[in-house]
């Protein structure tokens, strides 16, 4: 009896964090999960998950500076988004690095 699911396995590992609706503490938790298997990792978020996304960031680097971790590039930006209605937006956007200091 087959249930149509299809499980996909990926030897690649993820870098990237998107922010959403969840706790906090979720994406602070992925965050340093990541960290211990790559050098950097990015957290990306767009429109009111922004304040969110520099919170995880700053929780990340302040709590586990004795660990050796800071906040590397930040990129801003918007992205020209549709509406249901049909109406055209601009959404702003942010991307964060979070990586390994290498001293």
């Amino acid at each position: 009896m087959s249930l149509g699911i299809k499980l996909i396995m990926s030897t690649e590992t993820r870098d990237t964090i998107f922010i959403g609706k969840k706790p906090l503490m979720a994406y602070v938790t992925s965050t340093l999960i990541q960290l211990a298997n790559v050098p950097s990792v990015n957290i990306k978020a767009r429109g009111l998950s922004i304040g969110r996304a520099v919170d995880v960031a700053q929780i990340v680097a302040r709590k586990t500076e004795n660990t050796g971790y800071s906040i590397g590039n930040i990129k801003i930006d918007s992205e020209l988004l549709e509406s249901e209605d049909g109406r055209k937006r601009n959404v702003s956007t942010i991307e964060i690095e979070v990586k390994k200091n290498t001293s």
